[in-house]
């Protein structure tokens, strides 16, 4: 004698999978806060049986992502006046070849400079304005921002 588990009839199974896949699609986004961390991309394990695997896909940053680079004394990467939306999240990365400390004006944020390592700040740019960011030490201006 052969004992076969239970089956769902194919309606309910794909009701069931219908209403699970809404929730697997909204976890962890909150775009109406500020965050000073990074997220990594997730993938959902959940699939029909015999659909292949979803392809993971790099998380997109919201908001503007401005890179700099100094080395050797001279800028390179996003440099001069660069326009934001107000209320857009703003992420400055920069990479210096000497320690020094990043430095938004205005916003009052600060950042340590490792040579060789790239320093991240992020943050909402909701004061309308032009602000310098600078490197505190060297006295050099990297970019300024036109917050409008």
């Amino acid at each position: 004698m052969t004992i076969r588990p239970a089956r769902l009839p194919r309606a309910l199974a794909a009701s069931a999978l219908a209403l699970a896949l809404p929730l697997t699609g909204c976890a962890g986004t909150d775009e109406g806060t500020a965050s000073d961390t990074t997220t990594s991309p997730t993938s959902s394990s959940a699939t029909a049986a015999g659909d292949p695997e979803p392809t993971a896909e790099p998380a997109q940053e919201p908001g503007q992502r401005l890179e700099v680079t100094v080395a050797g004394g001279q800028l390179s990467g996003d440099t001069g006046r660069v326009p934001v939306p107000v209320g857009e999240q703003v992420t400055l990365v920069i990479t210096s070849d000497v320690a020094d400390e990043a430095h938004v004006h205005g916003y009052d944020l600060t950042a340590d400079l490792q040579p060789g390592t790239p320093a991240q700040l992020t943050f909402d740019a909701t004061i309308p304005g032009v602000f310098e960011v600078e490197l505190h030490d060297a006295g050099t201006v990297l970019l300024t921002l036109q917050v409008s």
